[in-house]
C-alpha cells in the first residue's frame, strides 16, 4: 500500500514518464548502444529520484518499468518497477543528488567521441562558441573509478564542485553530465558528444585556435541568461 499522497504520486507518475522518454533521446542522438547508458532524474520535493532498470532494451522502457529510489540508492519497496535491479550506476546518481542538491537530473552516456576523449584522459578544451555557451570552458576528466558503489559519484562530484562545466568525463569509461532536470542533463549529453566531435576533427588538421577567457565569459552570460524565449510571445506575433 502506498504511502505517498495523492499529490506526490502525480508528481512521481510525472517523473516516471520524463525519464522513460528521455531515455529515447540517447538512442535517436547516437549517445549509446545496447543497453548501455541510463538517465535519472529527482522527484521535486521529496528525497526520491527514478531511474532506469539495468540490461532492459530501450525499446522496453517504459514509465512503469522506471524505478523508484532513496538518495542512498535503496529501491521503494512496493513502487512499481521495484521487483527489477536499478542501474549499476545507481549508487553514482544518489551520490549526486545527495551532495548536490541543486541538482535535479544525471546522464551516462559511453557515446563515442566523448568517451574516446575519457580513454586519454584529456580535459575538452573550449576552443568553440558552441562550447563557451553550454560548458562555460573546459569540460573536465574525473578520476578513474570502478563501477558498483559510489566511487564514481564521488569523483563526479569532486571534480564538477566549483567548476561551470555540466559534463565530466569520467577516466577511461565515458561521460556523465548533470542539469537542473532530467532533461537538462540529456542536452548537456547531446552537446557534449557534439563539441567532443566537432573537437577531435579540428585537431586532425591542426591545433584549434583558443578563445580568449573574456569572450568565453561573454559568450556563457548571453547563452544561459539571454538567449530563448523568456516570455510567451503575442497572440499573432511572427514565428
Amino acid at each position: 500500500m502506498s504511502t505517498f499522497t495523492a499529490r506526490e504520486e502525480e508528481t512521481i507518475s510525472r517523473i516516471r514518464q520524463e525519464v522513460a522518454d528521455l531515455h529515447a533521446e540517447l538512442v535517436r542522438y547516437g549517445l549509446v548502444v545496447w543497453t548501455g547508458g541510463n538517465v535519472s532524474g529527482r522527484v521535486p520535493g521529496m528525497d526520491l529520484f527514478v531511474i532506469k532498470p539495468s540490461g532492459v532494451d530501450y525499446d522496453k522502457l517504459s514509465p512503469e518499468n522506471q524505478i523508484l529510489c532513496d538518495l542512498d540508492g535503496n529501491v521503494i519497496p512496493g513502487t512499481a518497477g521495484s521487483e527489477r535491479s536499478p542501474s549499476s550506476d545507481t549508487a553514482a546518481h544518489a551520490y549526486v543528488y545527495r551532495n548536490m542538491p541543486r541538482v535535479g537530473g544525471v546522464v551516462h552516456t559511453h557515446s563515442t567521441y566523448a568517451t574516446a576523449w575519457a580513454a586519454r584522459g584529456e580535459a575538452i578544451p573550449c576552443v568553440i562558441t558552441a562550447m563557451a555557451d553550454e560548458f562555460g570552458g573546459e569540460v573536465p576528466v574525473g578520476p578513474f573509478a570502478i563501477i558498483g558503489d559510489d566511487s564514481i559519484g564521488r569523483g563526479i562530484v569532486e571534480t564538477l564542485t566549483g567548476h561551470r562545466s555540466r559534463a565530466v568525463l569520467m577516466k577511461s569509461h565515458g561521460p556523465f553530465t548533470i542539469g537542473k532536470d532530467a532533461r537538462d542533463a540529456v542536452k548537456a549529453a547531446v552537446m557534449l558528444e557534439d563539441v567532443a566531435r566537432t573537437i577531435h576533427i579540428a585537431r586532425q588538421l591542426g591545433e584549434p585556435l583558443t578563445i580568449g577567457q573574456p569572450h568565453i565569459e561573454s559568450l556563457f552570460d548571453r547563452y544561459q541568461n539571454v538567449y530563448g524565449q523568456s516570455t510567451p510571445a503575442p497572440k499573432g506575433a511572427a514565428l
